[in-house]
């Protein structure tokens, strides 16, 4: 598992599945025991499919992999290539999102570190998916705070803090639950197909 090639290929894998989930919307279907009934319905989850590839890159490559895909796309979409969701460029760094784009990288970090401490187990990969999204959270709102009362100290202008948490945290929050499932479950089938 630890070996630099496997690093290496999950690092690129992991900035691969991060920029394709940017604009890959998500979404889920009702129940397979209501198909007969009423057909196979999708519905959309409101997010992409970005802090999915970042959670399954760290669960799958670990902690390295994790942490460096997600610091290779935070420097791509710095240096103005459109990786993310609204292009790129260092004037991303006034956006309220770009904190949770930053916590990409410590979230990949610490979710990688937990999903091999110990034995794979579903119950684990959940755990630490949830832990990796608390912390890619818990970044996005330091951010926030931070752009607002520097906002307030330079510009004299008032960026709203309370409503940017709720749209940024509390309203893709459940969403982002349904998706921290779907990835403990990919990817503790996966590293049962890979043997590890």
């Amino acid at each position: 598992m630890s070996s630099p090639n496997h690093e290496l290929l999950w690092t690129i894998i992991g900035l691969i599945l991060t920029i394709a989930g940017t604009f890959v919307e998500a979404f889920m279907t009702n129940f397979p025991w209501s198909w007969s009934e009423e057909g196979l319905k999708t519905h959309s989850l409101g997010i992409t499919f970005q802090i999915a590839a970042v959670l399954l890159t760290a669960c799958l490559g670990g902690k390295r992999a994790g942490f460096l895909s997600q610091l290779a796309y935070v420097t791509l979409g710095l240096v103005w290539l459109p990786v993310f969701s609204r292009g790129g460029g260092m004037g991303y760094l006034t956006e309220p999102s770009f904190g949770y784009i930053i916590g990409f990288v410590p979230g990949a970090w610490f979710c990688g570190i937990l999903a091999f401490r110990r034995q794979k187990q579903l119950e684990w990969l959940a755990l630490s998916c949830l832990l990796g999204l608390i912390v890619i959270h818990g970044m996005g709102i330091i951010y926030l705070v931070g752009l607002h009362y520097f906002n307030l100290m330079i510009f004299d202008a008032i960026l709203p803090l309370i409503p940017n948490i709720i749209q940024y945290s509390w309203q893709p929050l459940s969403a982002q639950l349904v998706l921290v499932c779907a990835v403990a479950v990919l990817a503790y089938g996966l590293r049962n197909i890979l043997f590890y």
